[in-house]
């Protein structure tokens, strides 16, 4: 799943065996976000509204993270 957080970079987020990963995309490549732990038992559907809460101080009036 890949996600655009509040038009300022792109998240790709995969299942693993120990649970979430989240990855930045920058100038074409993929770079671990080590600084974004998602819980193992979230459900797909609630990755973009977990992002909304956990990343929330970097939106700006009217942001929104937009599954891509």
């Amino acid at each position: 799943m890949r996600f655009d957080i509040y038009g300022r970079f792109r998240l790709e987020v995969r299942r693993s065996d120990a649970g979430w990963e989240a990855y930045r995309e920058t100038a074409g490549k993929r770079v671990r976000a080590d600084d974004i732990v998602l819980p193992p038992d979230l459900a797909a559907d609630e990755i973009a509204d977990y992002l909304d809460d956990l990343l929330h101080e970097l939106s700006p009036p009217g942001g929104r993270i937009v599954a891509l």
